[in-house]
């Protein structure tokens, strides 16, 4: 197998979206298919299509999304995919010139865009491309994959435990499917929401604990201990391709064991080659595909350590990269391949597979900008369903904002803050700290701020706050923990999210040290040095072991933000000095 394509073909759209008009202030769709072909019909190519998308964390309406502009790569991954940013990642790809695409692929100029552009991404507007790209090619010729982190993200899909969620699948048309925040559901529920998936769901590398099958838990298959089916053939265009499934495998460290107490993670790279090699000699495929949720680095990984993969369809990481990234391994060259987050993009592959292997393929990574799209009816009418019975909280403005809100970047946001300083402020500590999620939308200046958009950074399943007292010393170590599953050499010790936030926190960090070593310089709000042996009050939330007391987080927020009514720009960001990064193209500075 060949790349057929430099890194400028890549993205086609450079003469089909990106010469799009620009509809400023406008809700101007596609009125028609005749329009819808105008920019997103591919060139006939091949003879299967695979769609993939990863990562919508249940947002079944359009949103605004900002790219990071701080996803620094170290060591090996230095200045490669996806660990470039802004201005440094236009030049990359040829895109200088170009500012539809430079909407939709990184945070430069985002708010200024994000007005001239509109809203990405979409359940009903993602339906009618992926009808589209599907009829356009051939519906026997077309697999839909979905990369898991569906069924989290939204206050609809909180109350309906991920139900809303299944139902957009279903509508969508996805055929399989894999999963990380899925797990952060009750078994039984999780259970129950498989039931009424029409997609296949995958999981080579989750197993069911022995003691826990010998008490009668259910299993895929006993004698292997696996929980879910870990592979599975499809008949496309002729030819039979293999799709394995690779759930998060940290899922039982970064998410609460307790919801799911039978089941084990890991990577687990010697299956994942037994398993190809497995499939090699029963299936006889024509193609093998792995769904990961591993993340982007990890996936590079995989992809060097395991032989015989054609492509790895990645997710976790929520990295928009417009090309199938390839690693040479024993047997070749695996291409790694990521669909952004949020409904904001699909990535369409198209094979060409003749004579039992794939001769030639193309990747493209198509953007969904919801102005150029007419929703699709029957998904737009379900959209409204699922979430009339909550429309009164989520229409319930709660603030307004004078400033871009984000999330998504190694240290901080400006979302993040506002939930650090609501913990602070109605918590009464002096620190706080909040996960380094990578989910949550964003907002452009002069917005209203509805609870709807507040659930989108902080609807899940353990919400809960927490007050208590910490030493200096414990605070420091936090800082490190995280720093290090951040920045850690191997991709393999990196077990998912960005940096902590912190509020009521100054501090150097240097990423290119080891841990114990990164972390220095810490202050206090009021400029005091933090004392290693003193006792300082923390709030924060979503803890991972045992349920923390306190209320759940959106309601501090929601009081926090009611009585500030108005986000100006004296929102001051806690955004630590970053040593070691100069000249790194995975940092920038963006409006």
């Amino acid at each position: 197998m060949r790349n057929i394509l430099n890194r400028r073909e890549f993205i086609y759209m450079m003469a089909v979206l990106g010469a799009a008009p620009v509809f400023a202030n406008s809700h101007t769709r596609m009125t028609n298919t005749g329009n819808l072909r105008d920019y997103y019909k591919l060139k006939s190519f091949g003879n299967v299509r695979i769609l993939h998308t990863t990562d919508s964390h249940a947002q079944l309406k359009p949103v605004y999304f900002r790219e990071p502009s701080v996803n620094i790569g170290l060591y090996g991954n230095y200045g490669k995919p996806p660990h470039i940013v802004g201005e440094k990642f236009l030049e990359y790809y040829g895109l200088k010139n170009d500012r539809r695409l430079a909407y939709a692929y990184t945070c430069v100029d985002f708010a200024k865009n994000a007005e001239a552009f509109g809203k990405v991404g979409g359940f009903a507007e993602l339906k009618t491309v992926a009808d589209f790209l599907r009829d356009s090619f051939g519906k026997d010729k077309t697999l839909f994959l979905d990369g898991g982190d569906t069924w989290q993200g939204s206050w609809t899909a909180l109350q309906t435990r991920g139900k809303d969620m299944v139902g957009a699948m279903n509508l969508l048309g996805v055929d399989v499917a894999v999963g990380h925040w899925e797990f952060t559901y009750t078994e039984k529920e999780i259970y129950e929401n498989l039931k009424l998936l029409k997609a296949e769901f995958l999981a080579q590398n989750i197993h069911v604990k022995e003691d826990a099958m010998f008490d009668g838990a259910p299993a895929y298959d006993e004698d292997s201990g696996l929980a879910f089916k870990p592979y599975t053939v499809k008949k496309l265009g002729g030819a039979r391709v293999a799709i394995i499934g690779q759930a998060f495998p940290y899922t039982a460290i970064a998410n609460p064991q307790r919801f799911i107490p039978d089941w084990t993670f890991g990577i687990e790279d010697d299956s994942m080659q037994e398993l190809v090699d497995t499939i090699k000699e029963k299936e006889k495929p024509d193609a093998i595909i792995v769904l990961s949720h591993n993340g982007y680095d990890v996936d590079k990984k995989m992809a060097s350590r395991v032989k015989g993969i054609d492509f790895i369809m990645g997710g976790h990481t929520h990295d928009g990269v417009p090309e199938a990234y390839p690693v040479k391994n024993a047997g070749g060259v695996t291409y790694v391949c990521n669909a952004g987050s949020n409904g904001k993009f699909i990535n369409v592959l198209d094979l060409d597979i003749r004579n039992g292997k794939i001769q030639d393929f193309k990747f493209t990574l198509l953007p969904i900008f919801s102005n150029l799209i007419k929703p699709d009816p029957k998904m737009a009418e379900y959209i409204e369903k699922v979430r009339k019975p909550y429309a009164k909280d989520l229409n319930r403005v709660i603030a307004t904002t004078d400033i871009t809100l984000f999330r998504r970047g190694n240290f901080n946001g400006s979302w993040d803050q506002i939930i650090c300083d609501a913990l602070r402020d109605v918590g009464g500590a002096e620190i706080s700290l909040s996960p380094g999620f990578r989910w949550g939308t964003s907002l452009i200046p002069h917005q209203n701020v509805t609870f709807d958009d507040l659930a989108t950074q902080t609807a899940m399943t353990y919400p809960e706050t927490y007050v208590r007292e910490m030493t200096g010393k414990t605070v420091k170590a936090i800082l490190e923990d995280v720093a290090d599953n951040l920045f850690n050499k191997d991709p393999y010790y990196q077990q998912g999210g960005d940096m902590v936030r912190t509020g009521g926190l100054s501090y150097k960090i240097d990423v290119t040290k080891t841990i114990g070593h990164r972390i220095s310089d810490i202050h206090l709000a009021n400029g005091k040095k933090l004392e290693p042996n003193k006792k300082y009050k923390v709030a924060g939330w979503a803890t991972v072991g045992s349920k923390s007391p306190g209320k759940p987080v959106w309601e501090l927020v929601e009081t926090y933000l009611r009585n500030m009514k108005h986000i100006d720009r004296s929102l001051k960001v806690d955004t630590p000095d970053i040593i070691g990064v100069k000249g790194n193209p995975g940092i920038t500075m963006c409006s």
